[in-house]
């Protein structure tokens, strides 16, 4: 079962992608509450190299609100994350979370609706991206 939906980007610099892709999820009315920096955190507590790679919580504060309400304990699974990753080849690649699939362990009926609408805006911010 995919998780996730992604694209690559050609010939883009990864600070820029970040940037695209803050803007294209604040058009679809998602912020991003967290931003961590993997490849500085596995640097400083491991000391080890990685890859340019950031992960992007964000949050439609609507949608978190009915998925709240629905089930209380649904904050685990919140905020959606978003990854920007550079790849071996320079290309960055930007995947979202599937929240129909993270949000369907939980069989709660009433979060179908708003994870299909979540899922919905999210693959629209990826295919914009391109």
């Amino acid at each position: 079962m995919k998780y996730y939906y992604n694209t690559t980007l050609e010939n883009k610099d990864f600070d820029e992608v970040i940037d695209l892709v803050t803007a294209h999820l604040k058009e679809e009315g998602f912020g991003v509450l967290t931003e961590i920096d993997v490849k500085s955190t596995l640097k400083k507590k491991l000391d080890v190299d990685f890859k340019k790679y950031r992960i992007l919580g964000a949050c439609n504060p609507e949608f978190a609100h009915k998925a709240l309400q629905a089930e209380d304990k649904i904050g685990v699974l919140l905020p959606c994350n978003v990854i920007v990753e550079e790849n071996d080849n320079g290309s960055i690649e930007v995947s979202a979370v599937d929240p129909v699939t993270s949000m369907g362990a939980v069989e709660n009926d009433k979060l179908n609706n708003i994870a299909g609408e979540v899922r919905s805006r999210l693959q629209k911010v990826i295919k914009e991206l391109n």
